[in-house]
């Protein structure tokens, strides 16, 4: 009772606490944060719970149902979507001086804005990129989904089917997350790439900022990140929260390259392992149906293997590529919301000089000024000075109050995509690792499936002589074999009943 008693003042008083410092509520909260203890000894890192005891006593040996109707709970404002996009057939393209790939676009929707339903143009590599450093230069506090990398997949031909794939399924969900945004989705530059033709949407992309004026913005947004001091609290665990969230997936990303790369090589020796069974089997008679069993299923379980590595690599390591992505774009729309908020920072600080100074000015002594020196009367100096000092005032103001509304609208528009962010992340992290324990249970159950289909067998080569004697004999072999056995049977038989003849003979 004591120790309850405790424990409910130490909550009320941490309650007091948080209520009693109301300036400083944080608004933003994350489960990944709520484990974190600053005064800890456990170095930043969660415990987990291990303890076995309170699972269900229901088992389930087959996670794809769940997958199922999870799936089902997580897309029930799918039916609202008024916009599809579709990023398919891969084509390739030779010019003169380069080689290079596009996809077909295809739109699907009711928005009144688009001349017509459905469209469909071919776009490369280079206009996606277009499109998304055209919605950043636009929307500065909004969060674009990421592309992937340009070279991120330098082990394969950029012109290879499996690149391809990778790349096509990439470009997709870049689409398809722009497409559920409820301001990004409604911006001019998406319609134009989503149904302008060729020569009109070249035409588009030569309207928009030069590469020096975005490098000077890159340059200013990264100065003020660094100089920036008045940060509100829950941008500043922002900033924590995605620190420690990129740190995780970079783990988590070197692990899945590392598993996946000793699979590989796994493969490579089951494949080699295999034939051993067969060079065998060819010189040992007696073993061969053994042997060849073990050959049988050395080669499905190769099969099974390869299955697993492709489904990991694009269950798995991709989407941990593209959340590792998303991590850098929301720093840089912190950078970029820092340097609105430090701009306005520095008009308050100059705008308060200026009051100060002015207040200075009421008090001040002009006898002795440059302009007094100069022969004018020393209250015109100071007149003047204090006109001049309220017409900066004026302009500081509205200075001040333009970037006002501009941080306060920055503030809101990261928040709401943050929090969009957020519920597509724990859906998506959700999905992935369902889908990796789905795929272990898969790839076991048809492993044991295989070996226990293997010991069948060779048990049944092991208990049936005849049959390991017969693998090789024609069928007239067989014949002949079991007509002397049958001949050979009947005299024994002759040899044993005269036998018996005799000894009755004797003791009569």
């Amino acid at each position: 009772m004591a120790d309850a008693e405790g424990r409910g003042c130490d909550s009320t008083d941490q309650v007091n606490s948080s209520s009693g410092n109301s300036d400083d509520v944080v608004k933003f909260k994350d489960p990944l944060l709520t484990g974190l203890d600053r005064d800890s000894d456990d170095d930043g890192m969660e415990s987990l719970d291990l303890d076995g005891s309170s699972k269900s006593e229901v088992t389930v040996s087959r996670s794809s149902s769940l997958i199922a109707n999870f799936r089902l709970d997580e897309d029930v404002d799918a039916e609202t979507r008024d916009l599809f996009i579709k990023v398919d057939d891969p084509e390739k393209h030779t010019s003169t001086l380069e080689a290079y790939i596009t996809f077909r676009v295809t739109t699907k929707t009711t928005r009144a804005e688009f001349e017509s339903s459905d469209f469909s143009v071919r776009r490369r590599y280079n206009d996606f990129l277009w499109l998304r450093q055209r919605l950043e230069e636009t929307y500065h506090t909004h969060l674009v989904p990421p592309l992937p990398e340009k070279h991120s997949l330098k082990r394969l031909d950029r012109f290879s089917q499996e690149f391809l794939r990778v790349r096509q399924k990439a470009l997709q969900k870049f689409l398809t997350r722009l497409a559920d945004h409820p301001v990004l989705s409604f911006d001019k530059n998406v319609q134009v790439f989503l149904t302008a033709k060729a020569w009109e949407f070249q035409a588009h992309k030569k309207q928009g900022k030069g590469y020096i004026s975005q490098v000077t913005d890159s340059i200013h947004n990264m100065g003020a990140s660094y100089m920036m001091k008045n940060r509100p609290a829950e941008f500043g665990l922002m900033h924590e929260y995605i620190n420690i969230f990129g740190e995780k997936l970079a783990v988590m990303d070197r692990i899945a390259t590392r598993v996946l790369r000793e699979q590989a090589d796994y493969h490579a020796e089951l494949c080699e392992w295999g034939p051993c069974y067969v060079l065998w089997g060819n010189s040992e008679d007696d073993l061969k149906a053994a042997l060849l069993s073990m050959a049988k299923a050395i080669d499905q379980c190769c099969h099974c293997l390869k299955d697993l590595i492709d489904d990991t690599d694009d269950n798995l390591a991709q989407p941990l590529k593209e959340y590792i992505l998303y991590t850098e774009c929301i720093k840089a729309v912190l950078r970029r919301r820092d340097a609105i908020q430090m701009e306005y920072d520095m008009v308050v600080d100059e705008l308060n000089k200026r009051k100060d100074e002015k207040e200075n000015v009421k008090i001040s002594d002009q006898t002795y000024s440059i302009g007094a020196f100069l022969g004018k009367d020393p209250e015109d100096v100071k007149h003047q000075k204090e006109e001049k000092l309220d017409q900066m005032i004026v302009d500081l103001t509205r200075q001040m109050e333009v970037l006002n509304d501009r941080t306060v609208v920055a503030n809101a528009n990261l928040k709401a995509d943050m929090e969009r962010w957020h519920k597509t992340k724990q859906r998506d992290v959700k999905e992935i690792l369902m889908a990796l324990a789905d795929r272990q249970i898969r790839y076991y159950e048809k492993c044991l499936l295989v070996w226990e289909d293997a010991i069948r067998a060779i048990q049944k080569k092991d208990n049936d002589p005849s049959a390991l004697a017969s693998i090789d004999q024609p069928p007239a072999d067989d014949t002949n074999t079991a007509a002397g056995n049958s001949s050979g049977t009947d005299n024994t038989s002759s040899g044993v009943e005269s036998d018996n003849a005799n000894n009755t003979a004797t003791v009569s």
